[in-house]
């Protein structure tokens, strides 16, 4: 736990000699870290056994720290005009965190911070040679090149029998019907609703979102509104491939809401079920998020500017608060009679995991069974079945 008892990443512990001197003497010990993932103003934080180390007597009245060394008095000095920075700055930083009764003044944030996914694909990655397999024509799936004659044609069967479990267009995906499962928002009541300033989009950005719109209009995913009381800007990031992506600055909206606090499933203990299968099949949904719809009372409240008008999400959109802990409910929904046997899913990430090649096929067959009750449609272009190892969750898997 940090500072402001929010929850931080550990990211392990490291031993490094480090040496304290002024410009007299001297001093080097070993000092244990443990190395954390959190915003704060200070780069490294002494605790009292490293302290004890030096034989330190500190004077936080005089901001200096002193201790014997090579025979002479070390005298450490703090910069005030710093210390006073850091000192505001921590409080910044803590104020704009954890204030939820307020909504505060404009943040200054780079357009990449406002992108919610990450810059690279992090998601399952099947390690090994594969190979396109034409199960219609121009529909092709891959998997492992090196699997025997009689698991391949069984998967191959399983494939072209279940052609429609995959979404080959934004067309192909109905969504998962509202009365199993829907995003809804928990606003704060005492917060005031917020329009955001206007930015303005330079030719190439407006172009770009145009197109974007019109995209998400003919797949029914938005719709054009008129007075909305929540209204946000469309932030164009740069894509590594050269294209642009819209999100949207949900930071106000982020704000008002309180976090859902549903569990996420303990990556050391599917790790561990993983491991040690002899084939493994990844799948990813067809743009998983916009297969859940916004509950019909909080669409409003996603509401962005467009070029020419204001629309709204009918579907659960990237960047809101929450809708990770909702995909996840929906899977563990979904997939309840699998998981922990010949499935393991985190999020958005699913792994079909099979013990020897004879059964993965029906493992398989299962899993599209399970799936087509609800509804849910892959991504033939993310999913590799029959392969022996690949990464899971930062993970590398083989038998």
């Amino acid at each position: 736990m940090g500072f402001s008892s929010e929850q931080v990443e550990v990211r392990g512990y490291v031993n490094l000699r480090t040496t304290f001197s002024d410009e007299h003497a001297a001093k080097t010990i070993v000092v244990k870290y443990i190395v954390v993932n959190a915003p704060s103003s200070y780069n490294m934080l002494l605790g009292r056994p490293s302290l004890n180390k030096l034989g330190a007597v500190v004077s936080t009245t005089h901001l200096k720290m002193k201790f014997p060394a090579e025979g002479k008095v070390v005298t450490m000095k703090v910069d005030q005009e710093v210390a006073r920075k850091c000192y505001e700055k921590s409080l910044r930083t803590r104020r704009d965190t954890y204030n939820l009764t307020q909504i505060p003044g404009s943040v200054d944030r780079s357009d990449s911070e406002l992108d919610p996914r990450p810059p690279t694909d992090q998601g399952p990655q099947p390690i090994g040679e594969l190979k396109e397999l034409e199960i219609l024509p121009g529909k092709k799936i891959r998997i492992g090149a090196d699997l025997d004659q009689t698991t391949e044609a069984a998967i191959r069967r399983v494939l072209q029998a279940n052609i429609t479990t995959f979404a080959w267009s934004a067309r192909d995906k109905p969504g998962i019907d509202p009365d199993i499962l829907c995003h809804r928002l928990n606003i704060n009541p005492q917060v005031k609703p917020r329009v955001q300033r206007r930015r303005r989009l330079n030719e190439e950005k407006e172009k770009a979102a145009t197109e974007e719109i019109k995209k998400l209009m003919e797949a029914g995913r938005i719709k054009e509104i008129q007075y909305p009381e929540w209204l946000a800007n469309v932030v164009m990031v740069k894509k590594a491939n050269g294209k642009w992506r819209m999100c949207v600055d949900f930071t106000d909206l982020n704000l008002a809401c309180s976090k859902d606090s549903y569990p996420l499933s303990n990556i050391d203990v599917l790790v561990d079920r993983v491991s040690g299968c002899g084939l493994l099949s990844f799948m990813d949904a067809y743009s998983g998020y916009n297969q859940i719809r916004m509950h019909p009372a909080d669409e409003d409240k996603t509401a962005f500017m467009g070029v020419r008008a204001n629309f709204c999400y009918r579907v659960m959109p990237f960047g809101l608060k929450n809708v990770g802990a909702t995909y996840q409910r929906m899977m563990d929904r979904i997939l309840q009679p699998l998981l922990g046997r010949n499935v393991e899913s985190y999020v958005d990430d699913m792994v079909v995991t099979s013990s020897g090649n004879d059964v993965h096929a029906l493992d398989i067959q299962e899993l599209f069974d399970t799936i087509n009750k609800y509804q849910l449609k892959l991504n033939p272009e993310k999913c590799v079945f029959g392969v022996k190892a690949g990464k899971f969750l930062g993970f590398m898997l083989t038998e």
